[in-house]
């Protein structure tokens, strides 16, 4: 510090003006009088400088100053021009008192100024904060950067207020770049400094200029365009990578003393709300810039495999972005999964876990309208997992990869797709959930219509496991389905294939069949109350939610009803079926007779019981004492909760009857005495008295006497179904052609003409008994070359053979109009022509004669 003038000798005094007036101060020796001469804006700036630094800046002087540069603003370039000569010759010197004074000043002038000319003051401020983010001493990094954003006193949830990025500049700066700014705060962000107070201090200082220069150039079209890869690559990582620094802080469970005095030093909050603000900010054409860096982070940090980093930052971005880009993300997503098909199955169980929450996210705005493409990518993922799990290589062999698949691993990426494909689901309307359900099942590969799969070869190991994952994602996206209308929520192009994949002779597929069945009929959440087998006094306590069958309902029955009690019938003949298998069919009965049963369906679905109990009456089937216990059991459950439907007094009579002696002399044959994990069961099961049995006869004439149409229920029930139904020995398309082919020249007239009627004797029937096993071995050849003829036959002979016959039904069909069109006979008789015919006369209406009783 210079000394009183007073104070030096007069041979010194010389050398202290000199050197003061070097300094840009102004001396009071001899050479003082030389300040005057210097220009008023360098006075000005020259008197807001102390003689101590540390006595501040003077603000008397920074009034004038900032007064000065008001009334005259052609001389603000100059005035932020000699403030940063004076900046970079105190930093040079290691003046580092008068740098924060002249940052100060800087600051103030900055905000105070607004005209035309303030873009040559913005260049001369960020070349001095430029000049202090060069220098190597931390305190002076922050300091540049504290210059640019300052804490928001006034707020009090400490979002930082950005001086710098408030600035409107009237004219446009096109030659500026922010280059060196998105580079050098990027490095602090990433700053490895030994004291932790001070890297922290740097790091945050860092994430300050990052905010500060988003806010400025983010919203100004004719700035730098902070959105092009170039400056995305550098700041989304360095805000992931404090974010992810203070999860592991947060780890570290701090006690609450140090977390509330460090609270507004943490850098993870103050990087989560600056990436909030940069998403908020992302218009739709900048989504891929903003979501790709965060993409290739992941994946160069090893994060997906951890899931919580992963899911974190897409829980940010979902909810920052505007809702309707939501399906932007989404798609980034699904590319990325695409892309990383062959990588491990943790990398690809990470990814398909954001997307599971990223989908209940997007729920509330929009998936995109290419639904099919999202479930066509995760099907096929599904699908690769599959072929990974078996062949043990992503590369198809069977010979071990390069990296080892781990089959557990597997199975929870598996896990993981289905759970997606259900929430995805959830987030569509009714009517785009219809077209996924038919969308998965037209994946599902089915023995016999599938050009890959033979009619006649058992089904393989990869093709099994494939169909119960596409049925358990169907069972995904099925659940909570709600449905006012069965016909279109069940259309034939999906029931038929569904139903016919209940007959598949594999436990976890008819489930899971039954399971879809529930989930789509099941309208009045219903399903719950019949979980559990059992028998029931009082149905009241279930609380059953019934209303009336609607039109669409009775059409719906009316349609489908035989089909679905026949391929109930046909499930509990299974052998391989256990307690799950007959609780499920249990609920579907129970639910058809809430949701969907007229008096008609009643009186269908108490014959399909009674014939239950024939089937468990029969040793022909084949089933284990066990099995027809269980069809026992299930019959006379239905039949009690359906005759307390139907509230018929002595239909319930008749059933509680039955039960009470079920109780007493076999309770084998209820719920309660089969469903049980070590089950008292007879050893053989060849006779059942009466007394145990419902009676068909006394059903019919209780319900009859009800009003109810019995006729149906008189008959027994037997279900129509062959050995073609069964999807492991289901025809070909071209074999089932041929089939009908054959039927029908088989039934046709012409062949009926040409075969005479045969009398029947007692030598034809013995001819018939004796020659039956050659007559079938006849008959299987004749078919045999049918089907084969339609198989290897040239297209022409076969459209040929096809025209021949569509010219012999035209002419069948004029000799029919021939007969039946004819004109109507007269009244008044027939007159001759001129060739010996009589020819009919038409005779007009008022010619006629009637009888007087016709005439009044």
């Amino acid at each position: 510090m210079p000394l009183p003038a007073t104070d030096v000798p007069a041979t010194q005094r010389l050398a202290l003006d000199c050197r003061t007036l070097l300094d840009h101060r102004v001396g009071k020796g001899v050479c003082g009088c030389c300040g005057a001469l210097r220009p008023r804006y360098k006075r000005l700036v020259d008197n807001i400088f102390p003689e101590d630094p540390e006595d501040g800046l003077v603000k008397a002087n920074m009034e004038k100053l900032t007064f000065y540069a008001l009334s005259a603003p052609e001389k603000l370039d100059r005035i932020g021009a000699y403030l940063s000569e004076r900046l970079s010759r105190d930093v040079a010197r290691h003046r580092y008192g008068y740098v924060c004074i002249a940052m100060e000043a800087l600051d103030q002038l900055l905000m105070a100024c607004h005209c035309q000319s303030i873009n040559l003051f913005v260049e001369s401020f960020l070349k001095m904060v430029r000049k202090l983010l060069e220098s190597d001493k931390p305190n002076l990094q922050i300091l540049g950067t504290n210059s640019v954003s300052t804490l928001d006193e006034e707020n009090n949830d400490n979002v930082y207020f950005v001086k710098f990025a408030n600035i409107e500049e009237d004219t446009p700066s096109y030659h500026r770049s922010y280059d060196f700014f998105v580079s050098r705060f990027s490095e602090m962000c990433h700053s490895n400094y030994e004291d932790p107070d001070i890297r922290t201090k740097i790091r945050m200082a860092g994430i300050k200029g990052l905010q500060g220069v988003v806010r400025k150039t983010v919203n100004d079209e004719l700035q730098a365009n902070i959105w092009d890869p170039q400056h995305m690559d550098k700041i989304v990582p360095s805000l992931l990578f404090n974010l992810q620094s203070g999860e592991r802080t947060e780890s570290r469970s701090p006690s609450p003393l140090q977390a509330s005095e460090k609270e507004k030093e943490n850098p993870a909050d103050l990087t989560e709300r600056c990436f909030r603000e940069l998403l908020g900010r992302a218009a739709y054409g900048n989504i891929k810039n903003a979501v790709s860096p965060v993409l290739m982070h992941l994946d160069n940090h090893s994060l997906w495999e951890g899931k919580t980093f992963a899911v974190r930052c897409f829980k940010i971005i979902m909810y920052s972005i505007q809702s309707q880009h939501s399906h932007l993300v989404i798609q980034q997503l699904l590319v990325h999964l695409d892309a990383n098909s062959k990588n491990s199955a943790k990398v690809r169980a990470g990814i398909v876990e954001v997307l599971l929450e990223a989908a209940a996210i997007a729920a509330s705005g929009s998936v995109g309208p290419t639904v099919l493409e999202v479930f066509n990518t995760l099907l096929r993922q599904l699908r690769l997992s599959v072929d990974y799990e078996l062949t043990g290589s992503y590369d198809g062999s069977t010979n071990i990869g390069t990296k080892i698949i781990k089959a557990h691993e597997e199975r929870q990426l598996q896990e993981a797709v289905i759970r997606t494909i259900g929430s995805f689901a959830n987030t569509l309307p009714t009517y785009q959930r219809s077209e996924v359900m038919l969308f998965i099942m037209g994946k599902i590969p089915v023995p016999g219509v599938n050009l890959t799969l033979s009619p006649n070869e058992p089904v393989p190991q990869g093709t099994r496991m494939i169909q119960i994952m596409l049925l358990k994602s169907l069972v995904q996206v099925t659940t909570g389905f709600q449905t006012t209308n069965m016909l279109t929520a069940l259309p034939d192009t999906f029931l038929d294939p569904l139903l016919s994949f209940s007959l598949i002779n594999h436990p976890e597929v008819r489930l899971l069949v039954l399971q879809i069945l529930l989930s789509l009929i099941d309208r009045h959440d219903n399903r719950p109350k019949f979980s559990k087998i059992c028998i029931i006094s009082d149905i009241s306590v279930l609380k059953l939610k019934v209303d009336k069958c609607s039109r669409q309902d009775n059409l719906f029955m009316k349609k489908h009803g035989q089909h679905l009690c026949r391929h109930i019938y046909l499930g509990c003949k299974e052998q391989n079926s256990g307690q799950q298998h007959y609780e499920t069919l249990y609920t579907l009965l129970g639910l058809l007779s809430v949701e969907l049963a007229n008096e008609e369906v009643v009186v269908d679905l108490i014959r399909l019981a009674l014939a239950l109990q024939d089937l468990a009456l029969s040793t022909e089937e084949g089933l284990t004492i066990y099995n027809r216990c269980a069809v026992h059991a299930l019959s006379a459950a239905y039949l009690n909760l359906i005759c307390q439907l139907t509230t018929v007094p002595a239909f319930c009579q008749h059933i509680h009857e039955v039960i009470e002696v079920r109780q007493k002399v076999s309770p084998y044959l209820l719920p309660e005495g089969v469903f049980l994990q070590n089950p008292k069961l007879p050893p053989l099961l060849e006779k059942v008295e009466s007394g145990v049995l419902f009676l068909q006869s006394k059903i019919a004439e209780v319900l009859g006497g009800s009003g109810y149409n019995t006729d149906r229920l008189a008959t027994p029930y037997v279900p129509q179904y062959t050995d073609e139904d069964r999807l492991i020995k289901r025809k070909s398309i071209g074999e089932t052609i041929s089939l009908q082919v054959e039927v029908e020249s088989r039934n046709s007239p012409e062949k009926e003409e040409r075969t005479p009627a045969e009398e029947i004797t007692f030598e034809t029937l013995k001819n018939a008994i004796v020659d039956s096993a050659g007559m079938e071995e006849q008959e299987r050849e004749r078919r045999r070359q049918v089907v084969e003829k339609f198989q290897k036959a040239p297209f022409e002979e076969i459209a040929a053979h096809c025209g021949a016959r569509a010219t012999m039904l035209q002419s069948k069909l004029n000799q029919i109009f021939e007969i039946t069109i004819r004109p109507p006979p007269s009244p008044s008789g027939t007159i001759s022509s001129g060739y010996g015919q009589s020819q009919s006369r038409s005779v007009p209406i008022y010619e006629m004669k009637f009888p007087d009783l016709c005439v009044y």
